[in-house]
C-alpha cells in the first residue's frame, strides 16, 4: 500500500486566458509543489477543478504531474465521477500510468442509498488495484457516507 504524507497537497489546475488547461504553469507548479516539500501531490480531485475538465484533460493532467514527480512523491489521481463506469474509467487509466492511489469522491447529485454508495465503490475497487481514498463531502456531494458503509468497504 502507499503510504500516506503528512503534507498532502491539493493541486489547482492552471487555466490560459482562453479557459483552456495550462500545461506548462501545472507542470511547474507541480515540481513547485514537489521542491516545497510536499509528501504528496493530489492532482485533478474537485480543487483542480475536475467537474470542469474533459477526458483528455483530465488524463493529460494526470500523466504530467506523475511524469513531473519522478517518483519522488506518491500522485493521487482524483477519479472520482457520479458515474460508477467513468470513475472505473478514470481509475484504470490513472494505475495504468503510475498514479499511486485514487482520490474518489461520493457520487454528487445522484444521491445513492448507502448500499448504492457501497456499490459504486465496490465496483472500482474490483476493476483497480491501486489504493482508493473516499473523499466524502457532503454538502458538495448532498450525501453522506455512514461509518458503516466505509467499514464495509474497508474490508475490500
Amino acid at each position: 500500500m502507499t503510504e500516506i504524507g503528512r503534507l498532502v497537497t491539493a493541486m489547482v489546475t492552471p487555466f490560459d486566458g482562453e479557459d483552456k488547461v495550462d500545461y506548462d504553469q501545472a507542470k511547474r507548479l507541480a515540481g513547485a509543489l514537489l521542491e516545497s516539500g510536499s509528501d504528496d501531490l493530489v492532482v485533478v480531485g474537485t480543487t483542480g477543478e475536475s467537474p470542469t475538465l474533459t477526458h483528455s484533460e483530465h488524463e493529460k493532467v494526470i500523466e504530467l504531474c506523475i511524469n513531473e514527480s519522478k517518483g519522488k512523491i506518491p500522485v493521487i489521481a482524483g477519479t472520482g465521477s457520479n458515474s460508477t463506469d467513468e470513475a472505473i474509467s478514470l481509475t484504470k487509466y490513472a494505475e495504468k500510468i503510475g498514479a499511486n492511489a485514487a482520490l474518489v469522491v461520493t457520487p454528487y447529485y445522484n444521491k445513492p442509498t448507502q448500499e448504492g454508495l457501497y456499490q459504486h465503490f465496490k465496483a472500482i475497487n474490483d476493476n483497480c488495484s491501486i489504493p482508493i481514498i473516499i473523499y466524502n463531502i457532503p454538502p458538495r456531494s448532498v450525501v453522506d457516507m455512514s461509518v458503516d458503509t466505509m467499514s464495509r468497504l474497508f474490508e475490500l
